[in-house]
């Protein structure tokens, strides 16, 4: 069964005392996105064999919602972190890295970062 921990309250909560809400951190289309964009917002989704962001609400503890990161083949939890946050933290990352050597952020990273 999968248990994930709240980052907010602290109870590790099996499956069912959650509610999924799917991928997490899709960009949002705005009024001046195209018909296409949007569609793409309601129904494209990566749906990747392995490490996976999702959105998870905990229902039948302080209600928040929250994301996780874990496996969807192993089903291996690498951590969960507030939803407010833009990108999973670097602990998390790495616990992804050491179990799925070649995975790879879809994010830029902080040395990959432009300044100026």
């Amino acid at each position: 069964m999968l248990t994930l921990t709240c980052p907010y309250c602290g109870v590790p909560a099996e499956e069912t005392e959650l509610s999924p809400g799917g991928e997490a951190h899709l960009k949002r289309v705005g009024p001046g996105g195209t018909s296409q964009e949007f569609e793409d917002y309601l129904f494209a989704r990566k749906n990747i064999k392995g490490v996976h962001f999702e959105r998870w609400r905990h229902a039948y503890g302080c209600g928040k919602w929250f994301l996780a990161a874990r496996d969807t083949h192993t089903m291996q939890v690498f951590g969960t972190y507030k939803a407010q946050t833009a990108h999973a933290t670097d602990e998390i990352v790495g616990n992804a890295r050491q179990a799925r050597p070649e995975w790879v952020p879809d994010w830029p990273q902080p040395s990959e970062a432009v300044v100026g």
